[in-house]
């Protein structure tokens, strides 16, 4: 079987204009070079190179080896980082905050499942109030709402859809609003997720647009506490879908 250093050694002999030089280039004594060089042409049956006290020169046969020898060690030297380049599993810590409602909802299972395709990866998730990326501990933020600072990178990753929702025993007691004017009469119920103003309600139908200010009865930071509260009869709710409450009809506009 052919060694690597025989390769090195065809490629040396390639290079160089007698066996002294190339013994100097592989750091041997000329005899263990010619040693070697003997071995090497009885293995393979051929002459590679025709080599007097002062010279050295390559035969037809000893040229093509030399060529093929410096193309196969051009391909082993760039096998190591040719894996590195194709290696995607990931390695190390990644520091995640969430809020509390859509981190334990949303993103936990999404970590989980992403922990089973890279299991060399820690993964931490920290669900905060109001996480924001001026806190250096945390690799990323999810964080719901706009995002005022333009000096941070920032990726939308999904609408955050929510409904006006009561739960039929509320309605069954205070009625149905017709009109979302009426909103302001009724025990509404915010979730308060980032900095934002959450008693200022946007509401759309189609087209229709329609924003009003609202006096909450109940206020929590965590979503699944907010959700609760509706299918209990306390109060109505502007929730995410996916609840037991009931959506408010838009009637009237």
């Amino acid at each position: 079987m052919i060694a690597i250093e025989d390769l090195r050694l065809a490629v040396a002999l390639s290079r160089c204009e007698s066996l002294s030089a190339a013994a100097r280039v592989l750091n041997v004594s000329p005899p263990a070079l010619s040693m070697r060089l003997r071995k090497l042409e009885t293995q393979l049956g051929i002459t590679l190179a025709n080599r007097d006290a002062r010279r050295l020169s390559l035969t037809a046969d000893g040229e093509r080896f030399a060529e093929e020898s410096a193309h196969l060690l051009e391909q082993l030297e760039a096998l190591p980082e040719s894996f590195k380049q194709h290696d995607e599993r990931l390695v190390g810590t990644l520091r995640l905050a969430a809020p509390f409602g859509y981190g334990r909802q949303r993103i936990a299972p999404l970590l989980a499942r992403f922990a089973k395709l890279h299991p060399q990866l820690c993964l931490h998730l920290d669900l905060r109030e109001t996480p924001w990326p001026d806190r250096h501990d945390s690799d990323a933020v999810i964080h719901i709402g706009s995002l005022n600072d333009s000096l941070w990178i920032a990726r939308p990753l999904a609408h955050n859809h929510r409904w006006l929702c009561a739960s039929p025993a509320y309605l069954e007691q205070h009625g149905v609003p017709s009109t979302p004017d009426e909103l302001a009469c009724h025990r509404c119920i915010c979730i308060r997720e980032n900095d934002e103003d959450v008693t200022l309600w946007h509401l759309s139908k189609g087209q229709a647009k329609k924003t009003l200010r609202i006096e909450p009865a109940l206020l929590s930071n965590d979503g699944s506490v907010a959700r609760r509260w509706p299918s209990r009869g306390w109060a109505s709710s502007c929730a995410r879908s996916g609840t037991s409450a009931t959506p408010l009809p838009a009637a009237g506009w």
